[in-house]
C-alpha cells in the first residue's frame, strides 16, 4: 500500500504545486528535451551516410585506374562530405538553442515549485493541532524540511530535463532503426524485455531501500535536533559521547541500506550494459549475415546507422537511469512530504471557518469535561469535571502536580478538544468559534516561557499585531521589566540568543508576562505566571497583573498559594476533578485539602502567624533589589551583531583536500577506483573494434568477413560482461566508502558540535536549526561529489586518457584538431562551476536560516499558536526562501547556457573532425580505420567531458559543504571537554571558592554580570544565593560548571584552579537542577539513568532515587511504569513531575557538589515540602549551592549570601541576617512571615 501511494503522489500529483507558467515551462521544456533528445539519433544517420561515402570513396579510389574517374569520385566525395558536415553543423545548432531551454526552464520550474512546497510544508506544520505534534518527533520533521525537499527539487529540476533528452535519443534512435532495418533493429531489441525487466526490479528495489534511508535519516536528524537544543543539559551530565552513539545507531541504520541501494544502483547500470554490448555483439553478427547473403539494401553504411542509432539508444538508456532513481527517489521524499501536506488537522491553526463574535466577555463553563491526551489514551487526566467562572472573575486553580490544571489551560485554549463534555465562552462552544479569532482574546504567561531568538522589542510585540512603541514599553513597566531592558546597550534592540538563553529565568518571565499584557486580551492564563521571579519582583508583577485582571477573565495556575489569595475563586483540582471550591476565606474555614496546602507554606515556626505586609510603592521598608545594573566597559557603541559575529572567511577547499576526506575508506576507494578504469577502458576498446568492424567490409572474402564478425561479435559480449562485473565493484565497493564517509562526516561534524564551548552556542549563526541543516545537507552534498564522483571521474579520465592516446597513435593530425577545442570546453565548464558554486554557497547561508526559523517555530509551537503568529513565523521562513529563489533563477541561465554551449560545441567539433579527416583521408596520410578510431575514441571522450560536466554544480555543492565541515572540525574550542590534559584528584572533597571573580557573556562582552566576587564553600556545606534577576546567581552557577571561564579571577575546587583540572572530572563531581527541567524524548528509566552516563544503571537504583525524588508512586501509576515515554522534551508529564525527575536523575549521580538553580520552583507546595526533605536529605555530605527565591527552602542553608548587581550585599545564616534586618529581612517580610529573633 506504501508503495503504491508513492508511485501515486509520484505519478499523478508529483507536480501539483505548478501553476500555468511552471506547466508551460514544463511544457517547453519537455519540447525542448524532446528535439533536443533528437538529434544524438541523427547524428548517428549522418554518420552512417558518411561512413558509405567514405568507404565507397576509399573503394573507388583504389580499384580505378582512370585520373579523370579517379579525380570525379573525389570532387563528389568532398562535396557529399561537405554537404553532411553542414547537417552536423545544423544538428549543433538545434542543441544549442534547444539545450539551454530545456536545462534552464526545467531548473527554473524546480526553482519555482520547491519553494512553494517549501512553503506549503511549513505552512501544514503550523496549521496542525498539538496532538500531531505530540506524535511526531520535531528533529524528524526538520530533517525532512530539509533533506526531503531537497531531493524533490534534485528530482523535477535539470534531471527530467535530461531523463526526457535520454528516452527520446532512444525512442528516435529506435525509429530510425527500424526505418533503416527492421530485421536488424529488432534482432537487436530482442534483448529490450530483460533489459527492462531488470530495471523494474532495481528499480522497485531502489524505492523501498530509499524510504528506509530517509526514515533512518529522519531520526538520526531527529535525535541530533533534541541533543542540540538541550546542549547545556547534555554537557553538564557529561553525555556526549553518549548521545554521539545514539546518534551514530542511526547512522549505522541509514549506512547499511545506502550499501545495498548502491549495490542495487549500480547493478541495474551494470545489466543494461551488459544486455546493450550482448546486442550490440548480435546486431553485428546479424547486420553482417544479411549483407553477405545479398540482402537488398543493407550496406555497412545502412548497418552503421542502425548500430549506431541503437548503440546510441541504448547509451542513452543506460544514461537515463540515473536520472530516473534521482527522480524516484523524489518521488519517495514526495511521499511523505505530501502526507503532511494533505493532513487535514482536527483543529486547523489557519481556519477561516466558524463563528467570530465582535466581542468576547470572557464568561468561561466546563460540562463534564473528561480528557485523555492521545499519545496515552489509557490515562484519563480529566474525569467529568465541571467549572463555570464570570466575565471579568479571577479564578486560581491550585492542587498537586499532575492533578489536571495545566491540561484545563491548554483545552481553554483549544490546543486539544475533549473527549467528552464542552468548554463555552459567552455560551458558545469554543469548538463553534474561529480558533483564531477566539485565541487572539486569550493571553498566556506559561510556567516556562519561551522567547524567540530576535530581539526583545520583537518579542513582546509578538502579542500582537500593531503594537507601538509607547504601548510595548508600557508592558515592559507593567511587567517590572523595562528599568533591566534600559540597562542592557542595545535596551529593546538587545537579542535575546535562542530561546533566550542570554536571558536569566526572571527576565524571560518578565519580557512573557509583557507579551502577555500588550495582548490586552479577554482571557488571561496565567500559568505559574511569576515562579521565576524574585518575590519583590513577583509583588509587583502580581499588583500589574491584578489590575490588568479587573478588566478582564483570569485563569490563574499557581502552587504558591501567596500569590492566589485575592482570587475571586480557588478552584482545587485533584485527580482531574474539582474537589473544593470558594474564596480563601471560605476555603481556610472549611479546614481541607486546601487548608493544608496553606499551612504547609508556611516558613514560620513561630506560634503566632502574621499577616501580610505589602510594600507598597514609596515605602522605606522596601529596598529595591533592582535589575541588572549594567556596567559598561569600555567599547565603542556598536551593534551585537558587529559585536558577536566578525566575518569570518571559510577555509580554500581544493578537489584534494575533499578527497582526502575519504583517507579512511582509501582500501575501498582503491578498489572501487580500479574498477571504475577498468570500465573507462571499455569505451576506448571499443573505439579500436568498432573501426576494425566498419573496415573488415574493405575485404571482399566471405569467409574472412564471417570469421572477423564472430570474433568481434564474441568481443562485445565479453565488453557487456566487464562492464556488468566493474559496474557491481563500484557499487559494492563505492556504496561502502561511500556511506561509511557519509556516517563518519556526520557523526565527527556532530561530535565536534557537541564538544564546542556553551559561548558557540550562543552564537546566533550557530542556532540548533542551523546545525541540523549543516548536518543533514553538507555531508549529503560532500558524499555526492567524492565518493560517487571519484567513479565518475576516475572512469572518465580513463576514458578521454585513452581515447587521446589512441587517437595520437592512429591519426595525430585530426586528433590535434579534435581537441584543440578542448580549452572552450574546459573554460565553459569553469565558468559554470565558478557561477553554481558562488550560488550554492549563498543558497547555503539562506538555507540555514530558513531552518532556523523552521526550527524554532516547530519547537516552540504552543508558545506560536497561542499567539497566533504563525503568519508571522511564515512570513520569515518566506523571506528567507526568496533570497534562495532569486538565486536559483539567476544559476538556471547560468547552467542552461553551459550545458548547451558545451553539449552543442561537440557536435561543431564532430562536424570539423569529419571534414578534415575526410580530407586526410582523400590525401593519404590517413586511413578509413585511423579516422573511425580517432573519430569513435574522441567521441566516446567527449561523452565523458560532457557526463562529467554535468556534475559540476554538485561538486560546487560539495566545495562549498566541505568548507563548513572543515571550519567547524579545525574549530578549537577554548573549554575543551574532551581534552585529557587537567588533573584529575583521586578524590573530590567539594571545597569551592570564587576568588575575585568578574563575568561577562562572550556574546554581550560590553555587560559586566558578576563584578570581583568572592566566596567560599566549605566541604559539605550548603550556600543559598538569593537576590534580585540578573544579579549574578545562575551565572555563578554556570561557572562553577566551567561552562564559561572568568574574564578576571578564580573559580577553584580543593584550592585547584578549575581551568587546572580535567574538565570531563570537574563535570562529574557536579549534579544539577536547573529552573526549566530538560528531558529526553526517552522512557521514565532512561531520563532518570542519564544521571550517570558512565555505565548502565540497575533499575533498582533508578526507582531509589525516583523515591528520594517523591515520584516513585506517581511513575508506579502509569500504564508503562518505568518504560513510559516522557514525551519531547517531557511533553506527556506536567512541570512539577519533570521537575521531579529532574531531582531524581541528579541524586542518582552522587555527586559531591550540588547544584540547585531554583529546583522546586515548578512544585506545589505538598510535593516540594516532601522534596525539599529528600534534597536536605541529599545534601549531606556534599556542597551544595542553591539559586532560590522561596526562602523556605533555603533558610536551613549554613550560609545565605544575597547578591546585588553581581556582588555580594550581605551573608550569613538565616537567624543572622533576619537579626540584621537588612535587605534579606525584607525579602523574608514581603514573603508573608514573622520571623522569630
Amino acid at each position: 500500500f506504501h508503495q503504491y501511494e508513492a508511485k501515486l503522489y509520484g505519478s499523478v500529483l508529483f507536480f501539483r504545486f505548478a501553476n500555468g507558467l511552471d506547466i508551460t515551462l514544463m511544457i517547453l521544456g519537455i519540447l525542448a528535451s524532446l528535439v533536443n533528445g533528437a538529434t544524438l539519433p541523427l547524428m548517428s544517420l549522418v554518420l552512417g551516410e558518411m561512413c558509405d561515402h567514405l568507404i565507397h570513396g576509399c573503394l573507388v579510389q583504389t580499384n580505378t585506374t582512370n585520373y579523370h574517374n579517379c579525380t570525379h569520385s573525389q570532387g563528389k566525395l568532398n562535396e557529399d562530405i561537405f554537404m553532411l558536415t553542414w547537417f552536423y553543423v545544423g544538428i549543433g545548432a538545434t542543441a544549442l538553442i534547444f539545450g539551454y531551454m530545456q536545462v534552464s526552464f526545467w531548473v527554473m520550474t524546480a526553482a519555482r515549485q520547491t519553494r512553494r512546497i517549501q512553503k506549503q510544508f511549513f505552512h501544514s506544520m503550523l496549521a496542525q493541532d498539538i496532538s500531531w505534534f505530540d506524535g511526531n518527533d520535531i528533529g524528524e520533521l526538520n530533517t525532512r524540511m530539509t533533506e526531503d525537499i531537497n531531493k524533490i527539487g534534485e528530482g523535477i529540476g535539470d534531471k527530467v530535463a535530461l531523463l526526457f533528452q535520454n528516452l527520446t535519443a532512444f525512442s528516435v534512435g529506435l525509429v530510425i532503426g527500424l526505418i533503416k532495418s527492421w530485421k536488424l533493429t529488432l534482432v537487436t531489441l530482442s534483448t529490450s524485455p530483460l533489459i527492462m525487466a531488470s530495471a523494474a526490479v532495481c528499480c522497485k528495489m531502489v524505492i523501498s531501500l530509499t524510504s528506509k534511508e530517509l526514515s533512518a535519516y529522519s531520526k538520526a536528524g531527529a535525535v541530533a535536533e533534541e541533543v542540540l537544543s538541550s546542549i547545556r543539559t547534555v554537557i553538564a551530565f557529561g553525555a556526549q559521547e553518549k548521545e554521539i552513539q545514539r546518534y551514530t545507531q542511526n547512522l549505522k541504520d541509514a549506512r547499511d541500506v545506502g550499501i545495498k541501494k548502491a549495490i542495487v544502483s549500480k547493478m541495474s547500470i551494470g545489466a543494461v550494459y551488459l544486455f546493450m554490448n550482448g546486442t550490440y555483439g548480435l546486431a553485428f553478427w546479424y547486420g553482417t549475415s544479411l549483407i553477405l547473403n545479398g540482402e537488398p539494401g543493407y550496406s555497412i553504411g545502412t548497418i552503421l546507422a542502425v548500430f549506431f542509432s541503437v548503440i546510441h539508444s541504448s547509451y542513452c538508456l543506460g544514461s537515463a537511469i540515473p536520472h530516473f532513481e534521482t527522480f524516484t527517489v523524489a518521488r519517495e521524499a514526495a511521499f511523505s512530504i505530501f502526507q503532511i501536506i494533505d493532513r487535514k488537522p482536527s483543529i486547523d491553526n489557519f481556519s477561516t471557518t466558524g463563528y467570530k463574535p465582535e466581542c468576547i466577555k470572557g464568561t468561561i463553563e466546563f460540562k463534564n469535561v473528561s480528557f485523555s491526551y492521545p499519545s496515552r489514551p489509557a490515562m484519563k487526566v480529566l474525569k467529568g469535571l465541571n467549572l463555570k467562572v464570570k466575565s471579568g472573575e479571577t479564578v486560581a486553580l491550585v492542587g498537586p502536580s499532575g492533578s489536571g490544571k495545566s491540561t484545563m489551560v491548554q483545552l481553554l485554549q483549544r490546543l486539544y478538544d475533549p473527549e467528552e463534555g464542552s468548554i463555552t465562552v459567552d455560551d458558545n462552544d469554543i469548538r463553534a468559534l474561529n480558533v483564531r479569532h477566539y485565541r487572539k482574546h486569550v493571553g498566556v504567561v506559561s510556567q516556562e516561557p519561551v522567547l524567540f531568538g530576535t530581539t526583545i522589542s520583537n518579542n513582546i510585540k509578538y502579542g500582537r499585531d500593531a503594537v507601538t512603541e509607547e504601548e510595548m514599553e508600557t508592558a515592559a513597566k507593567e511587567a517590572t521589566a523595562y528599568d533591566f531592558i534600559m540597562e542592557l546597550p542595545n535596551k529593546f534592540n538587545t537579542l535575546v540568543g535562542e530561546k533566550g538563553v542570554q536571558m536569566s529565568g526572571g527576565q524571560k518571565q518578565k519580557i512573557a508576562i509583557a507579551r502577555a499584557l500588550v495582548r490586552n486580551p479577554k482571557i488571561l492564563i496565567l500559568d505559574e505566571a511569576t515562579s521565576a521571579l524574585d518575590t519583590e519582583s513577583e509583588l509587583a508583577v502580581q499588583a500589574a497583573l491584578e489590575k490588568a485582571s479587573k478588566v478582564r477573565t483570569t485563569i490563574m495556575v499557581a502552587h504558591r498559594l501567596s500569590t492566589v489569595q485575592s482570587a475571586d475563586l480557588i478552584v482545587m483540582v485533584k485527580e482531574g476533578t474539582v474537589v473544593e471550591k470558594g474564596r480563601h476565606a471560605e476555603l481556610m474555614a472549611k479546614r481541607g485539602l486546601y487548608y493544608s496546602l496553606m499551612m504547609a507554606q508556611d516558613i514560620e515556626k513561630a506560634d503566632e502567624r502574621g499577616q501580610s505586609v505589602a510594600c507598597s510603592e514609596g515605602n522605606t521598608s522596601c529596598v529595591s533589589l533592582c535589575a541588572m545594573s549594567s556596567v559598561k566597559l569600555d567599547c565603542t557603541d556598536q551593534s551585537v551583531e558587529s559585536i558577536h559575529h566578525p566575518e569570518t572567511s571559510l577555509p580554500e577547499v581544493s578537489l584534494l583536500k575533499i578527497l582526502k576526506l575519504n583517507k579512511t575508506e582509501w582500501s575501498s576507494v582503491v578498489l572501487g577506483t580500479l574498477a571504475s578504469v577498468l570500465n573507462g577502458s571499455v569505451h576506448p576498446a571499443f573505439s579500436i573494434i568498432f573501426a576494425k568492424m566498419v573496415t573488415i567490409f574493405e575485404d571482399h572474402d566471405k569467409s574472412t568477413l564471417k570469421r572477423d564478425a564472430e570474433i568481434y561479435s564474441v568481443i562485445l559480449v565479453i565488453f557487456g560482461i566487464v562492464c556488468f562485473v566493474s559496474y557491481f565493484m563500484q557499487g559494492y565497493f563505492y556504496g561502502q566508502a561511500g556511506e561509511s564517509l557519509a556516517m563518519r562526516l556526520r557523526r565527527l561534524a556532530f561530535k565536534a558540535m557537541l564538544y564546542q564551548d556553551i559561548a558557540w552556542f550562543d552564537d546566533k549563526e550557530n542556532s540548533t536549526g542551523a546545525l541540523t541543516t549543516t548536518l543533514a545537507t553538507d555531508i549529503e552534498e560532500i558524499q555526492g561529489a567524492t565518493i560517487s564522483r571519484i567513479g565518475i571521474i576516475a572512469q572518465n579520465a580513463t576514458n578521454m586518457g585513452l581515447s587521446v592516446i589512441i587517437s595520437f597513435i592512429y591519426g595525430w593530425e585530426m586528433t590535434l584538431l579534435i581537441l584543440s577545442v578542448a580549452p572552450v570546453l574546459v573554460f565553459t565548464g569553469m565558468i559554470g562551476t565558478s557561477a553554481a558554486t558562488g550560488f550554492a554557497n549563498k543558497n547555503k547561508q539562506e538555507l540555514k536560516h530558513a531552518g532556523k526559523i523552521a526550527t524554532e517555530a516547530m519547537e516552540n509551537i504552543r508558545t506560536i499558536v497561542s499567539l497566533t503568529r504563525e503568519k508571522t513565523f511564515e512570513q520569515m521562513y518566506e523571506e528567507k526562501l526568496q533570497t534562495q529563489h532569486r538565486n536559483n533563477l539567476k544559476k538556471a541561465q547560468i547552467v542552461g547556457g553551459c550545458y548547451a554551449f558545451g553539449h552543442a560545441f561537440l557536435y561543431f567539433a564532430h562536424a570539423a573532425a569529419f571534414q578534415f579527416g575526410a580530407y586526410l583521408v582523400q590525401a593519404g596520410r590517413m586511413t578509413p580505420e585511423g579516422m573511425f578510431i580517432v573519430f569513435t575514441a574522441i567521441a566516446y571522450g567527449a561523452l565523458a567531458i560532457g557526463e562529467t560536466l554535468v556534475w559540476a554544480p554538485e561538486y560546487s555543492k560539495a566545495k562549498c559543504g566541505a568548507a563548513h565541515l572543515l571550519a567547524l572540525l579545525e574549530k578549537k574550542p577554548t573549554i575543551d571537554s574532551c581534552s585529557q590534559k587537567g588533573k584529575k584528584p583521586d578524590t573530590c572533597e567539594g571545597h569551592v571558592e570564587f576568588r575575585e571573580v568578574s563575568f561577562f557573556y562572550p556574546c554581550r562582552p560590553d555587560v559586566l554580570i558578576l563584578r570581583d566576587l568572592s566566596f567560599s564553600i566549605e566541604k559539605g556545606k550548603t550556600v543559598a544565593f538569593v537576590g534580585s534577576i540578573g544579579c549574578g546567581k545562575s551565572t555563578s552557577v554556570q561557572l562553577l560548571q566551567r561552562f564559561y571561564d572568568p574574564v578576571k579571577g578564580q573559580v577553584l575546587l580543593d584550592g585547584v584552579d578549575a581551568k587546572e583540572l580535567d574538565v570531563q572530572w570537574l563535570r562529574s563531581q557536579i549534579a544539577t537542577v536547573a529552573q526549566e527541567p530538560v528531558l529526553f524524548n526517552g522512557s521514565v528509566a532512561e531520563n532518570i539513568a542519564y544521571g550517570d552516563n558512565s555505565r548502565v544503571v540497575p533499575l533498582e537504583e533508578i526507582k531509589e532515587a525516583a523515591r528520594a525524588a517523591n515520584i516513585h508512586s506517581f511513575i508506579e501509576g502509569l500504564p508503562e511504569k518505568y518504560n513510559t515515554q516522557v514525551g519531547l522534551r517531557g511533553a506527556q508529564l506536567s512541570g512539577g513531575q519533570k521537575q521531579r525527575l529532574a531531582i531524581a536523575r541528579a541524586l542518582l549521580r552522587k555527586p559531591k557538589i550540588l547544584l540547585l538553580d531554583e529546583a522546586t520552583s515548578s512544585l506545589d507546595n505538598e510535593s516540594a515540602k516532601v522534596v525539599q526533605l529528600a534534597l536536605e536529605e541529599a545534601r549531606r555530605g556534599r556542597t551544595c549551592l542553591m539559586v532560590a527565591h522561596r526562602l523556605s527552602t533555603i533558610q536551613n542553608a549554613d550560609l545565605i549570601v544575597v547578591l546585588q548587581n553581581g556582588k555580594i550585599k550581605e551573608q550569613g545564616t538565616h537567624q543572622e541576617l533576619l537579626r540584621k534586618r537588612d535587605v534579606y529581612f525584607k525579602l523574608v517580610k514581603a514573603q508573608s512571615v514573622h520571623c522569630v529573633t
